[in-house]
């Protein structure tokens, strides 16, 4: 038997969903925390601001005996004007990056969701490494940002490419998949 510790192991299945339970919330602002304070340092201290007040949390949520164990992933959605929605605050945990899709099933679900809501654009501010896997799904830069100190591309989601979810916590599984290095 091979011993392998427990950052090694990935769960083979995550569920996308809206965040509504109390421990998803609270594992959503960990990870934002985690990721853009601790690791990324864009923010001292932690990374809330006003649109959490409007904002509905996805999340990715790892799996363990088919049961929902820990929030992996997650972006945030709002709406600022009638029919234009943004996300942003993506993040996955750092040892699951390799699955590869968790990032594009929560964006996925983002813009599905504000599709639902009857969303007539949705926009996002990506860090410019990010920009080709928005491209793969359909996004299109529109500007060029500076953010926090980092460069961002603003870009535009195509929405045909999203059917609508009418209820983002519903969600669905997705299973792991290996990323190609």
């Amino acid at each position: 038997m091979i011993w392998l510790p427990p950052s090694a192991f990935v769960s083979p299945e995550f569920l996308i969903r809206a965040a509504t339970e109390r421990w998803e919330l609270t594992g959503a602002a960990r990870l934002r925390r985690r990721v853009f304070v601790d690791e990324q340092r864009l923010f001292t201290g932690h990374d809330r601001d006003g649109i959490d007040q409007l904002a509905l949390p996805l999340v990715a949520i790892s799996t363990l005996a088919a049961e929902p164990a820990e929030v992996v992933g997650t972006v945030r959605i709002h709406e600022p004007a009638p029919g234009i929605w943004w996300g942003s605050r993506l993040a996955v945990a750092e040892d699951h990056r390799r699955v590869g899709r968790l990032g594009a099933e929560l964006i996925r679900l983002a813009v599905s969701t504000a599709t639902g809501r009857g969303a007539r654009e949705f926009h996002a501010h990506v860090q410019i490494q990010n920009v080709p896997l928005f491209r793969r799904l359909h996004w299109q830069v529109i500007d060029e940002v500076m953010l926090h100190g980092v460069p961002h591309a603003h870009m535009l989601a195509s929405l045909p490419h999203y059917p609508p979810i009418p209820d983002p916590a519903i969600g669905w599984s997705a299973r792991a998949s290996a990323r190609r290095r």
